[in-house]
């Protein structure tokens, strides 16, 4: 039996110039390093503490 985790879209709005190094690398790690680059994944803790260490570069929404 399989859990389905939920499915989130995250866009990149901001670059990120001037930010740390850390907030670089988790865009990376995410999937995005350019302005308006979109990633569809699967909601979980990791990804949840990543979103929220860059959530002034992003927008999240919910994928129905």
């Amino acid at each position: 039996m399989e859990l389905k985790l939920p499915k989130i879209k995250i866009k990149q709005l901001k670059s990120p110039i001037g930010r740390n190094n850390k907030q670089r690398k988790t865009l990376i790690s995410l999937g995005l390093n350019k302005i308006n680059r979109e990633r569809t994944l699967e909601s979980n803790p990791a990804i949840q503490g990543m979103i929220d260490k860059v959530k002034h570069l992003i927008k999240v929404d919910e994928v129905k």
